[in-house]
């Protein structure tokens, strides 16, 4: 007798979704700060799900290009100092909506220590939000701040940064 094959969803077949990992998080029923860094740009939101009617709602939304838009950022959208800044921009949403804490949602990006996702885990947490992790993971902070960029470039990208930085903070 010929043995069937089973067919996965098709969001698994493109490697899109890891279900087992998606459950872990949904029954957690805490709030998920998620994160997905394109070619040009990085999005997050904080998602919450509602167990009852099982259904997610996106309760705040940002995305790195807010940082050119509003706070006249001129460089990268999606390098370490753009994620930081980004982290701490939605920090700031979520304490305007009252939401203190939440936990990291990488997506299938397997966390490696000192990427850019850490990046923008550090600005969520240094401006105010409570999330689970190790600090070991951070990046330095000259790569945070943009200095290994402004090496390279001789740019002024540290001064921008941190004017950005402080005007976030002052909201």
């Amino acid at each position: 007798m010929k043995k069937g094959y089973t067919l996965h969803f098709r969001r698994r077949r493109e490697e899109k979704t890891n279900y087992p990992k998606r459950a872990r998080m949904l029954k957690s029923t805490k709030d998920r700060l998620v994160i997905r860094i394109t070619n040009t740009r990085a999005i997050c939101q904080i998602v919450r799900y509602d167990i009852k009617k099982k259904t997610e709602t996106t309760l705040i939304s940002t995305d790195s290009r807010e940082l050119s838009k509003r706070y006249k950022w001129k460089y990268s959208l999606k390098n370490m100092p753009a994620l930081y800044l980004t982290g701490m921009t939605i920090a700031q949403k979520a304490k305007e909506a009252k939401i203190n804490n939440a936990i990291l949602d990488t997506g299938l990006r397997t966390p490696t220590k000192g990427a850019r996702i850490f990046a923008f885990l550090k600005g969520a947490v240094d401006g105010g939000l409570d999330i689970p992790h190790e600090d070991k993971n951070y990046p330095s902070d000259e790569r945070i701040t943009g200095e290994h960029i402004a090496k390279y470039k001789k740019s002024a990208i540290d001064k921008d940064f941190e004017k950005i930085k402080s005007t976030i903070l002052k909201k």
